[in-house]
């Protein structure tokens, strides 16, 4: 018999599968691709769809439920996250499109490195007796916790937007970061997405009926969240009859442009904005008045004429300044040092001998990282050398109404970093100051990004955080992460020149004491790591059982 003979004939009467079919996996990681990337974007400021966070990961999560090819899984949520992040990081094309276009891919790939673990353990849940599936949600949730702490240390640390951060206007589930830090708010996030998918793939994909539809994973996540909204009725409600006056805080707006900032002949227009803003802010009478990060156009420690001129402008307004600007020590000398700092000047003493050093300065911004390799490369912040980085989480104490208060001062973006507050906390600040400068990066979703972590520190450390930017974002949040006071125009508009002066009042329970995570760090990323390695252990080693309970 002939090849042509043995090959049985196509039936032209069969049906054809159709296109939609014959390609089902490409097109279900086009829909997951969407879904992720858009779900991702909007639960993120500067967008007010938080509780999308609950949801973000489930796209994912589902089909990793449904056994797909590795090299299609990883490559469609590698890809998803990658362009999630460029978008979220967008606002950084103002400075640079290739750090944009290296940044955003790099932390999506980051983030998006936890679905592979995802795709090996939620297949191998199904048919595990109930305990394993448990252990199992809370080892991937701790997972998730992990990865993000290890963003804070990889290349030099960026752990910008925590998945906590999406709920900077939703403080009723932020307080367990009081104990647990941003990672126990994010846990209990993406155990709910756990919950989600795995209550999804009972529902369509198990052939159960009747109360086996039941999931205890979902369970397990709404159990979860209901302990965090515990925590928040216990801690934040009947709050008022402890509140106390603090003062009254100016907070000053100069909005200079970046171009002009560092321009030698622009630098008495920008003198004369900072005496015209601020002699508005005086004639208000308040307690103390904020300058954003490094606002005069020479340094304040290691200038005589910018010294004089703020010296006697804090004469003229009666009132004690907290600014931002340079120090140079051991000027003119090989030893010279340029650093980044936050000051204080009184009416009486004028510039106050100790001040705050940055502590945590931006690569290629402040410092060019692995200088002998990468010396042919400029900062973009075109003054001096690379500046010197501090050392102390030193405080500057203020007088309010005739009371010393210590203000931590962090600057720029140094609030996105856990343990620079905690840090500041502990070496006695009551206040935290954040001064920054938001300008570089245009009117888009930079400022409401930068401003959700300070709502996380003020909650992990129980401080008030008075935050003052060039531009925007400028306020108060208090202890309980409520942003109590927003400078705006009134159109609602964040980005403009000006200043408004708001009263400042603390919680007297949290006066002289420190939260459970200031005083134990990150205790729960140990946690976090016992129980993924738990929870590996258990799918690594039980055999499936034959009927899920």
């Amino acid at each position: 018999m002939s090849p042509a003979e043995s090959t049985p004939a196509l039936d032209p009467y069969a049906p054809q599968p159709s296109f939609w079919r014959d390609q089902a996996d490409y097109v279900t990681a086009a829909i997951v691709f969407v879904f992720t990337v858009a779900l991702t974007v909007l639960a993120f400021p500067p967008y007010s769809t938080p509780e999308l966070a609950y949801a973000c990961l489930v796209p994912g999560l589902f089909w990793a439920y449904r056994r797909p090819r590795l090299q299609l899984y990883a490559g469609t949520m590698l890809a998803a996250q990658a362009v999630a992040w460029t978008i979220l990081l967008g606002w950084l094309h103002h400075v640079t499109w290739a750090g944009l276009f290296l940044l955003g891919p790099f932390i999506g790939a980051w983030v998006g490195a936890w679905f592979l673990a995802a795709w090996w353990a939620l297949p191998r849940m199904v048919g595990r007796t109930t305990p394993v599936r448990l252990m199992v949600l809370l080892g991937l949730a701790g997972l998730w916790c992990i990865n993000e702490w290890l963003r804070t240390f990889v290349l030099g640390g960026f752990p910008w937007l925590p998945l906590a951060a999406s709920q900077w206007e939703r403080v009723s589930v932020l307080q367990l970061a009081a104990y647990t830090g941003q990672g126990g708010v994010a846990f209990v996030l993406v155990a709910m997405n756990l919950g989600f998918a795995a209550y999804a793939h009972r529902l369509f994909c198990e052939g159960v009926s009747g109360l086996n539809k039941r999931s205890q994973e979902f369970f397990l996540a709404v159990f979860l969240l209901f302990v965090v909204l515990s925590v928040h009725v216990q801690e934040t409600f009947n709050r008022a009859p402890y509140y106390t006056t603090l003062g009254r805080v100016a907070f000053v707006q100069p909005y200079v442009p970046q171009e002009l900032k560092w321009d030698p002949t622009k630098a008495p227009g920008i003198i004369a904005t900072l005496e015209k803003t601020t002699l508005a802010a005086a004639a208000t009478k308040p307690d103390l008045i904020l300058w954003p990060e490094a606002v005069t156009p020479w340094a304040v420690r290691g200038d005589s004429n910018v010294k004089d001129f703020t010296e006697s402008l804090v004469k003229r307004a009666g009132t004690s300044l907290l600014l931002g600007s340079i120090a140079i020590e051991d000027l003119g000398r090989p030893e010279e040092r340029w650093l980044n700092g936050a000051f204080l000047v009184t009416p009486d003493a004028g510039l106050q001998p100790t001040y705050y050093a940055k502590r945590k300065l931006v690569p290629f911004g402040e410092f060019v990282p692995f200088r002998p390799v990468l010396g042919w490369l400029k900062k973009f912040v075109p003054i001096g050398d690379d500046f010197a980085r501090g050392t102390e989480a030193s405080s500057l104490l203020v007088s309010m109404r005739g009371e010393s208060v210590a203000f931590g001062a962090l600057i720029c973006y140094e609030d996105i970093f856990p343990a620079l507050a905690r840090a500041s906390v502990l070496s006695g600040a009551d206040v935290l100051t954040v001064v920054t400068n938001n300008g570089w990066f245009g009117e888009g979703g930079a400022a409401y990004q930068h401003a959700a972590h300070s709502v996380l520190r003020a909650v992990e450390n129980r401080r008030p955080v008075l935050r003052c930017g060039n531009g925007g974002w400028s306020g108060w949040i208090d202890e309980f992460g409520n942003a109590r006071f927003t400078m705006r125009e009134e159109n609602g508009n964040i980005y403009f020149r000006g200043a408004q002066v708001t009263t400042i009042a603390r919680d007297s329970r949290w006066i002289g004491r420190t939260s459970f995570y200031t005083k134990h760090g990150d205790w729960f990323v140990l946690l976090s790591l016992a129980l993924a390695a738990a929870a590996y252990f258990l799918l690594s080693s039980h055999v499936p059982a034959r009927s899920r309970r």
